[in-house]
């Protein structure tokens, strides 16, 4: 061991060493240990890990003089660094921030390197500790002298190449709904609500080109910034005092990084949704109608639906089925024999699905009953009331699932609302719970996660899933994942491939975009844009669909909209493409299961050689032997860029050698470009569905 002041002089190098069994991603002991080493000069303490057969091995230094930082490198080259005022804290009746400033001390004992540094307030120090094992190290951080409030660390985007993961994004140019940059650090991302409570989908873990990543052990809410302002930082933000808990991964490659992630939050132990559901499209009404709709026109619906050969394997009826929010029963003028329309929808061949939440509005008569018996969630800043949230559709409280009276009483509506009319499954909508509310006595906020996907487990959520997230619970419960409503413009259709590709990589493999078309309340789409989006769904794992080609309402005229049969058959192509591909998805699926991989992944998860790859944003692989490469513009031609290998163009029946990129790729609108990697597990199955006939 040693400690030092501040005055370091002229020391010299020393190195201790200590033993230790390192751990793969998964938590098994490798057979050869690697040994840290810990060497100290007048300018720098450095940690050192070796590599091993299955880790690359990693060193972290730490400047002696001047400002504290943390410099995470892999074979001399720099692949995470901390930026300046890297370890910050808020405290103090006027709670501005505050950061480390010098090293000064440190320690190695037992497996830990310890620093402490003095901050920029007077009669406070921070006190971090490195736990290192053969592929990451663990960074715990406090600050000892003072009460805090919020804790802070922030890097360096640049010294790591590309940033991915966090999952949805909030940016200043429309995200989650119309942007989604892919990388991270190409747009600008500002999310001070990030945590488990937020209705995105995000998880507190990142990971870069230069295959580290960086994992915030954390339940409460985060504020987190990528690139802010273009200030070029990851800002990193915990709402709480206490320990700042992280670890840092360094791998060869970024999937090997996703990998170590996936050893901490689990991979899915089953998939929700049936191989018929992963087969067919899934309708529902919502961009259909929104809440303009009826038994009439529900009807009318899914009859064209049938007509018109748009397969499918559900109908759902979507918001604004019932009498008020929360009383579980129907409108009786706009639905006067809702078990008759439930009996046709199951004539024409589709199962029939209701839209439910647990949100309950404050004029429904079920409001005054839950809040009597005490099923609501409590008031954050009163607990001796009920939480009240604004939502868009009124004002309302939250039954309490911590409270096992409360979720006994919300599934007896159901039953009785699903035996009573035929109801197949459901789709939960809304959070589990929001930050205004208080958590149950002995649960905490990431609890109601875990709550949510119990209860959503007990039914059919027929391919529509939920969005529950942030921990073990979501991760290895094997939920469907729906994205953010989306716009209905080009723009939404590209966020939503870039979104697919952030959620599915930060361990959500059963990822489907927003409804084909989009849904935020907006004009409908064009006809280009219906049949480039279902033509893009259709080499995902799964097609939600609500928006018929056989025309929608406008919701914001109330008319009709008429496409022309070509948009029809097109997306009827589409539907039938992703039919046959059925059989290679759901090996897919049965894959993810054994080992947590992703299904559909960016080109460089599976070619991490490929530099090109790393900002390719309308590109993908379905597995490990398509490449799909649809047309996401208006243009009738793009580049395609194909890594390393043997491919298959299934256009043009010829096979092409990469790496190569075709450039002018003519995409009229009935072409839809797609590779097979003629070398990659699948690929039998991937000609028999795509080969042309």
């Amino acid at each position: 061991m040693r400690i030092f002041s501040r005055n370091f002089g002229c020391l010299l190098a020393t190195a201790l060493t200590v033993a230790f069994l390192p751990s793969t991603a998964h938590g098994t002991p490798v057979s050869a240990p690697a040994v840290p080493t810990v060497s100290a000069s007048s300018t720098q303490v450095s940690l050192h890990v070796p590599p091993t057969h299955t880790s690359p091995g990693y060193s972290v230094t730490v400047p002696t003089t001047g400002q504290l930082t943390l410099t995470t490198s892999r074979s001399g080259r720099t692949v995470l660094a901390t930026a300046a005022d890297a370890l910050r804290f808020r405290s103090g009746p006027d709670d501005t921030w505050q950061h480390a400033t010098a090293l000064t001390g440190w320690s190695w004992r037992t497996g830990v390197l310890t620093l402490t540094a003095e901050t920029t307030l007077t009669g406070t120090e921070i006190e971090a500790r490195l736990i290192p094992t053969a592929d990451r190290y663990q960074l715990d951080w406090e600050v000892r002298g003072v009460e805090t409030t919020e804790l802070g660390l922030d890097y360096d985007l640049s010294r790591s190449g590309h940033w991915y993961g966090h999952g949805e994004t909030s940016t200043p140019s429309g995200g989650p709904y119309t942007d989604q940059p892919w990388p991270l650090d190409a747009g600008q991302v500002e999310q001070p609500d990030f945590g488990p409570a937020s209705y995105q989908m995000v998880d507190p873990f990142w990971y870069t080109e230069s295959s580290a990543g960086l994992y915030v052990d954390t339940g409460d809410t985060m504020d987190v910034s990528l690139n802010a302002g273009q200030d070029g930082l990851g800002r990193f933000g915990v709402d709480s005092g206490g320990t700042y808990k992280a670890t840092v991964f360094v791998e060869s490659t970024p999937r090997a990084v996703y990998d170590d992630y996936i050893g901490i939050v689990g991979k899915p132990r089953q998939s929700d949704a049936t191989y018929e559901q992963f087969e067919k499209p899934l309708w529902n009404s919502w961009a259909q109608f929104y809440t303009g709709v009826d038994q009439e026109k529900l009807l009318a619906y899914a009859t064209a639906l049938h007509d018109k050969g748009l397969g499918g394997h559900t109908v759902q009826l979507d918001d604004k089925w019932e009498s008020n929010y929360g009383n579980m029963t129907f409108d009786p003028k706009a639905y006067p024999d809702p078990k008759s329309m439930s009996d046709q929808i199951h004539v024409l061949g589709y199962d029939f699905g209701l839209w439910v939440t647990l949100w309950i509005n404050l004029d429904s008569t079920n409001y005054q009953y839950a809040a009597d018996h005490d099923y609501l969630l409590h008031d954050a800043a009163d607990p001796t009331k009920p939480c009240t949230v604004t939502w868009w559709n009124g004002t309302a409280g939250i039954v309490d699932l911590g409270n096992p009276a409360a979720k006994t009483w919300y599934q007896g509506n159901l039953k009785t609302l699903m035996d009573s009319y035929g109801v197949d499954g459901l789709k939960f909508d809304t959070r589990f719970f929001d930050d205004h509310c208080a958590p149950r006595a002995g649960h905490t906020r990431t609890d109601y996660q875990r709550l949510g996907s119990q209860l959503a487990d007990s039914y059919d959520l027929q391919g529509a899933g939920i969005r529950v997230h942030w921990g073990s619970a979501a991760h290895q419960a094997g939920f469907v994942v729906r994205q953010m409503d989306k716009g209905t413009g080009w723009n939404s259709l590209r966020a939503s491939v870039s979104q697919n590709l952030a959620l599915s990589t930060i361990g959500y493999p059963f990822v489907e975009t927003d409804m084909i078309g989009g849904s935020d309340g907006q004009p409908p789409p064009t006809k280009e844009v219906l049949v480039r989006w279902a033509q893009s769904a259709s080499y995902m794992a799964l097609m939600y669909a609500s928006t018929s080609p056989a025309g929608p309402t406008d919701v914001t005229t109330r008319q009709e909209v008429s496409y022309d049969e070509q948009t029809v058959a097109l997306y009827r192509e589409a539907i039938a493409r992703h039919e046959r591909l059925a059989p290679y998805i759901w090996d897919q699926v049965r894959r993810t299961l054994r080992t947590g991989d992703p299904i559909v992944r960016p080109l460089f998860f599976d070619f991490p050689q490929d530099r090109a790859s790393y900002t390719i944003t309308d590109e993908w692989m379905l597995g490990p032997a398509i490449l799909a490469a649809p047309n996401l513009t208006g243009s009738a031609a793009r580049d395609i860029h194909l890594p390393a290998g043997t491919w298959y163009d299934t256009v043009r029946s010829t096979t092409v050698r990469g790496p190569v990129t075709l450039k002018s790729y003519a995409t009229p609108l009935t072409v839809t470009p797609a590779f097979v990697n003629l070398r990659a597990r699948g690929a039998d199955k991937a000609l028999a569905a795509l080969r042309r006939q």
